[in-house]
């Protein structure tokens, strides 16, 4: 957005941050490990976040920092104006990424209000399942719950990167990390968790195949929103030189931390509970109520927690939008605030639009499949496993090859121990990112 900044350094982390945390950390990620065997996959899942997901999310910060401009203008200005087809695949992967995002998004709102009425602590693990049955597969629910999850994201788009999501950010991500750990004592206090924690620490790789391997780095770049130009996006709205590093770094750690406090919080809960941890998306629906239905206050805490849920799945929301928008607004020159309104309504109704069947793959079209795949799967599996790794790729190539020297060094070298560090970097994502991205990309192939 044009004349757009962030007002200060914490600001910008932590907005960055609730876009990588989300529905990435907190719903798939727990789902996700559950399908995949557990430990496992969180020992890929973590390598490929520190080795391949931090040096690219550094490069998606270099590129929309020395640019200054969003994803389908930062190559040219950067002087690179055949390359701008990398802009363009992360505005495509936002755009079909919210439109299944966004029904998860509406599940938590229509959660959170069941939460409200206390409702949710007073049901087993089998009424629960039940509900979320009915819920899932109800057309007026689900659309209904997709179309004002997208509504709140889009008026706050509307309002701007400072009064609207900053300012939010520094409140509510504190108090969803207090949430969460007050979720985590709790459920390893309960009879039979010491097995889910050994399910979720203790690697087991006779479990593991290509999917698993494949879905392990799209995870990783599904839960720091890399590969889809968001980074990028907010990255060109930062006014001072020299915070790539400690920004990064800092995001990396803040959404490991809550992946982790999510599995600590849900695998637990889920053995001792004698709940499947290979349920899939109702998960969290299922186990989380049954949790704190053994807490004191715990339809109070549900409530609370469902809420900044529902905040943390919006930051995330927002990112993709302010991609999708501000993208096809900085293409018009002289471009207006009612230009811009205009396009985020727009683009707003296309992605609803275009969710519709996505939302409907739990009911009235959860026959209609590709590949054994409903609508939202296989949405999801484009997304998450195919066009992510692809532009994280992309990105990798461009910043390590394309991207002025200076430039880099002008920005990542800020102490001598950085000057020893970007070396490092650059043999990350000239070589390793992409070699390992294309043979995981291609290793399905064969088998």
């Amino acid at each position: 957005m044009k004349g757009n900044a962030w007002a200060s350094k914490v600001g910008f982390i932590l907005a960055a941050a609730g876009s990588a945390i989300g529905l990435g950390a907190i719903w798939k990620f727990p789902y996700t490990t559950g399908t995949n065997g557990g430990g496992a996959f969180l020992l890929l899942f973590l390598v490929f976040t520190l080795l391949l997901g931090l040096p690219v999310l550094i490069a998606e910060f270099l590129i929309g920092r020395t640019s200054g401009k969003t994803a389908l203008q930062a190559f040219s200005a950067l002087g690179h104006k055949k390359f701008t087809f990398i802009g363009v695949l992360g505005v495509i992967a936002c755009f079909l990424l919210l439109s299944f995002y966004s029904v998860i998004g509406g599940w938590v709102l229509i959660y959170t209000i069941l939460g409200f009425t206390g409702r949710l602590t007073t049901m087993d693990s089998g009424a629960l399942g039940e509900l979320f049955g009915t819920i899932s597969a109800s057309p007026l629910y689900v659309i209904s719950g997709q179309l004002i999850f997208l509504a709140l994201t889009c008026w706050i788009v509307l309002r701007g990167v400072q009064s609207g999501i900053e300012k939010m950010s520094k409140i509510m991500m504190p108090l969803l990390f207090v949430c969460f750990i007050i979720l985590v004592v709790r459920s390893l206090t309960l009879d039979g968790a010491m097995e889910g924690v050994k399910f979720f620490i203790q690697p087991d790789f006779s479990v593991l195949n290509r999917t698993s391997v494949l879905s392990a780095l799209g995870q990783a770049f599904f839960s720091l929103s890399l590969g889809v130009s968001a980074m990028l996006t907010y990255a060109s709205y930062m006014k001072e030189r020299g915070e790539i590093n400690r920004s990064a770094a800092w995001i990396v750690a803040m959404n490991v931390a809550v992946s982790l406090l999510a599995g600590f919080a849900i695998f637990p809960a889920v053995f001792a509970s004698g709940l499947d941890p290979a349920e899939g998306p109702a998960l969290l629906f299922i186990v989380l109520p049954t949790v704190f239905s053994q807490i004191q206050f715990g339809s109070l805490f549900l409530t609370l927690f469902f809420l900044l849920f529902a905040f943390a799945s919006i930051t995330s929301s927002i990112a993709m939008l302010e991609v999708v928008v501000a993208s096809l607004t900085d293409r018009k020159e002289n471009a207006t605030s009612r230009d811009k309104k205009r396009t985020t309504w727009l683009a707003t109704l296309a992605i609803a639009i275009v969710g519709i069947p996505s939302a409907l793959s739990f009911g009235m079209l959860s026959d209609a499949q590709f590949m054994g795949k409903t609508f939202f799967d296989s949405v999801d599996f484009l997304v998450s496993n195919i066009l992510m790794p692809i532009g994280a790729l992309l990105i990798s190539i461009f910043a390590g090859y394309k991207l002025d020297r200076a430039l880099v060094e002008q920005e990542l070298v800020t102490s001598p121990f950085m000057k020893k560090i970007v070396p490092v970097w650059r043999v990350s994502v000239c070589y390793l990112s992409p070699i390992a991205i294309l043979i995981i990309l291609v290793w399905p192939m064969f088998g």
